[in-house]
């Protein structure tokens, strides 16, 4: 049986440069490439079998293309539901990957409760990858994001495991924190006093970082650790932009509902602000 992806689409732009980003994967792994279109069913029935009826018509035509010009198969479907909960009842097929564009941001409703990519994201039981940047090739260096623990560890793994870039420079990056240095204290530290403090935190986090890839199963990690100057999502994403690295991988959550809070916001500050293609892992069941 070939592996299996899946494509969102909503026929926008956003949803052609996942379409293509999705395409590439699926070639390099000769894989199945279905598609997805979920029809919003809270409204009046006749503009819900309108949209189903267009929405069915441009599936087909889609898989026609992938089929013809990129000798992929493709099953379509078009799912009515809640735009969050339709995508999410697609994702309990298992799919290799579920790949999103970006999502529109509704202001006053996704103030509250996230856009409906994030929310997938924190729920979806397969690693999703959102495409933020216009493809242009296989992924050249990916930035995989760890906070040491046994749950990152876990699922990184099973990422790495896919084999999914084989082709790609992997660098791994941990953010640690010198929480006195932002207190009212820290200026009663002499800079040299700060700038020793900073030095052996940052060898410390070095050497755990390296022991946590030395765990680790898959192709050579160059470790890279920052401290954290803004915020955490913003450390991962200046790193990103430094190595030039074209995909970021995180884990969606973490074990505890702390964890889950604290990981879970920074994943959605990465999602909400990165150039790059973010790619979201479970948090694997056993965590």
């Amino acid at each position: 049986m070939p592996p299996r992806l899946l494509c969102a689409t909503d026929f926008s732009e956003r949803s052609d440069r996942a379409l293509r980003r999705a395409v590439l994967v699926a070639q390099a792994h000769q894989a199945r490439l279905d598609l997805v279109h979920v029809v919003d069913d809270d409204r009046p029935k006749r503009l819900v079998d309108h949209e189903a009826a267009d929405a069915r018509a441009l599936l087909h035509r889609m898989a026609q293309t992938l089929q013809q010009h990129d000798g992929l198969r493709s099953e379509t479907e078009v799912i009515f539901a809640d735009p969050f909960e339709g995508l999410l009842r697609a994702a309990e097929t298992r799919p290799l990957l579920l790949v999103l564009g970006p999502h529109r941001r509704q202001a006053l409703r996704d103030a509250f409760i996230g856009t409906t990519a994030e929310r997938v994201i924190r729920k979806a039981a397969c690693p999703v990858l959102t495409v933020n940047a216009p493809p242009a090739g296989p992924y050249r260096h990916i930035l995989l994001t760890t906070d040491l623990s046994e749950t990152s560890a876990a699922a990184l793994q099973g990422f790495l495991d896919l084999g999914l870039f084989p082709q790609a420079r992997h660098s791994l990056l941990t953010v640690f924190d010198l929480p006195f240095l932002r207190l009212a204290m820290a200026d009663t530290l002499p800079p040299p006093d700060q700038s020793r403090e900073i030095a052996a935190h940052s060898a410390t986090s070095l050497a755990d970082l390296a022991r946590f890839a030395a765990g680790l199963r898959g192709p050579l990690l160059q470790p890279l650790t920052r401290r954290r100057e803004a915020g955490e999502a913003a450390e991962i994403l200046k790193a990103a932009a430094e190595i030039g690295a074209d995909l970021v991988v995180m884990v969606s959550q973490g074990r505890s509902a702390l964890a889950r809070m604290m990981l879970g916001s920074v994943t959605q500050q990465v999602l909400q602000q990165a150039q790059v293609d973010v790619l979201t892992l479970p948090c694997p069941a056993s965590a």
